[in-house]
């Protein structure tokens, strides 16, 4: 079996020790080489051609950000940036997605425990290497899509659930940044870690026309708003008089994910059925499958990212193998999807 080569890059000794410890007994994963600051690092991938790299945001002499945009340029590779749960390095990892990172790992602090770093470093370089590049570098290129016009729409009890990992977070920039306001209420669940979640949100706020929040325990969904399941939390919905409520819990990982898309998709299917829009989105594994099926059986209507435009096909793909989605769409034609469903023009 071939091994997936991996690059630490990272100024700490002490972390660059404790990310190899993590995947030492990994049977497919093997990392070729370390090194404290980029300089090192750039005649290590040119020699060593690794096939994932995980990269810190704050280093001597070059800055994780601007090294990733030289591996973009010059040697376009997978990248996992390992970053410390402060705002300031949750704001910088959302900066490292918009010019090429893939994945994000909490950097281990003094309370970690190897076992879960070891399963979800592992799990995220397995995605990373399962990454479409042509369709990343092609991402990075592409203008920003315009804005979508809006006209009669009907929000009475309509609802989108939005579910995406590995690629999601410029996927999910890509379906609602066009979107106009006045749109039923969006919930989103990206597999994210604490504090990332509520800088991803503020990044969308700050693009979109509709009003991008995290969301909070026992609050109603409403329309114009798009709510981002924070990290570390499942996100159900309920229902409050008639409006959607948002229920925040914690409790083990669903799909070795916390939050789970198939905990937001399966309650969707329960509460709003027809009125309900499920939408998956690229990542590794199958998480959200199961729940985009239920939706649909219960008479939602379901898209799945299509393989041509999705950095990995994992999820959107296990969908399409259950039957699960109404519709297989490129990633582009999904914010007109969203659309026509406010509007009463989506045709099964």
């Amino acid at each position: 079996m071939k091994k997936i080569r991996v690059l630490i890059v990272d100024d700490s000794a002490v972390v660059r020790t404790t990310l190899q410890n993590a995947l030492v007994n990994e049977d497919d994963i093997e990392v070729i080489g370390t090194a404290p600051e980029p300089f090192t690092a750039r005649d290590m991938i040119v020699n060593l051609k690794p096939d994932v790299i995980t990269l810190d945001i704050e280093m001597p002499k070059m800055d994780g950000i601007t090294f990733l945009r030289k591996i973009m340029k010059f040697v376009p590779t997978p990248v996992i940036i390992i970053s410390s749960l402060t705002q300031k390095n949750s704001e910088l990892a959302l900066k490292a997605f918009e010019y090429g990172a893939v994945e994000v790992v909490a950097k281990p602090g003094s309370s970690f425990e190897l076992g879960p770093l070891a399963r979800e470093l592992s799990d995220k370089i397995r995605a990373a290497s399962t990454v479409s590049m042509r369709v990343l570098t092609q991402k990075l290129s592409q203008e920003k899509a315009p804005s979508l016009s809006l006209a009669n729409v009907d929000t009475t009890h309509k609802l989108i659930v939005i579910g995406a990992s590995t690629g999601g977070t410029r996927a999910i920039e890509e379906v609602l940044r066009p979107l106009p306001r006045g749109l039923p209420g969006i919930v989103v669940v990206q597999h994210m870690p604490p504090v990332f979640t509520q800088s991803f949100a503020q990044t969308l706020n700050r693009v979109c026309s509709l009003e991008v929040k995290e969301a909070e325990n026992l609050e109603s969904v409403l329309p114009g708003y798009v709510y981002i399941a924070p990290g570390g939390f499942h996100l159900v919905l309920s229902r409050s008089g008639a409006d959607y409520q948002i229920q925040l819990r914690s409790g083990p990982q669903i799909n070795y994910q916390k939050p789970a898309v198939d905990v937001l998709f399966k309650s969707a299917a329960k509460l709003a059925g027809k009125n309900c829009m499920g939408i998956l989105l690229t990542g590794m594994g199958s998480d959200g499958a199961l729940g985009l099926l239920q939706m649909k059986n219960a008479g939602s209507y379901t898209i799945a990212q299509d393989e041509a435009s999705s950095v990995v096909y994992g999820m959107p793909g296990a969908a399409v193998k259950l039957n699960a989605a109404v519709k297989v769409l490129e990633l582009q034609a999904i914010s007109e999807a969203i659309l026509d469903f406010s509007q009463n023009k989506s045709k099964l």
